[in-house]
């Protein structure tokens, strides 16, 4: 083997991780740690601390690209993505200015299933709606309408409701204000009564 081929597999060993790297950094919400980063992508921690070093050059332009509009930081012992801090105005203008996300139908469905019947886990709204829920829960979740409230000290499940933040989005002041649902539906497995 030449010294050559040498540094062509090097070079394809490496890309691959830091795109790996990449993948998982742009969905995460909150800093990971090398070695959480690293079970991720499947590599030693110590090829992930330096894919981490050079991707932080790339993104600062010490590179040979150009500086970024983002930076990949280290806080509280994890890594992630942000936006560089010259430009925090600038998205928080952008971001103020659009309008809200409308959401999914699913979402409103299992938004309407905690609502009526909080405090519930997501085995029990699954159970209702007869589809998985996870991704839903997670985004309503993530927008702030539902809360995890406790969890189930005998199973272990955890029980959601929902937030003040859906409270103003529906322009209520509590959740007696919602319409009544059917009391001939236990479960609401049925749907929901037609308003009189």
């Amino acid at each position: 083997m030449t010294d050559d081929t040498m540094t062509d597999d090097a070079v394809t060993v490496e890309q691959p991780l830091t795109e790996k790297l990449e993948a998982i950094l742009l969905i995460i919400d909150e800093p990971h740690s090398l070695v959480s980063l690293a079970a991720a992508v499947g590599a030693p921690v110590p090829a992930v601390r330096q894919a981490i070093e050079s991707l932080v050059d790339e993104y600062d332009g010490r590179g040979q690209g150009p500086r970024r509009g983002f930076e990949l930081r280290e806080v509280g012992g994890g890594w992630r993505l942000y936006v560089r801090e010259d430009y925090d105005d600038l998205v928080a203008e952008f971001v103020g200015g659009q309008a809200p996300a409308r959401l999914s139908q699913a979402a409103l469905e299992t938004l309407a299933v905690i609502a009526y019947k909080q405090p519930v886990t997501r085995s029990q709204v699954a159970s209702i709606r007869a589809v998985n829920v996870d991704s839903v829960v997670r985004t309503l979740v993530g927008r702030g309408l539902i809360t995890e409230l406790f969890q189930d000290s005998e199973t272990g499940a955890i029980n959601y409701g929902t937030t003040d933040a859906l409270l103003q989005n529906l322009g209520i002041n509590s959740l007696d204000e919602l319409p009544p649902i059917s009391p001939l539906l236990d479960d609401g497995s049925e749907g929901f009564s037609e308003r009189a």
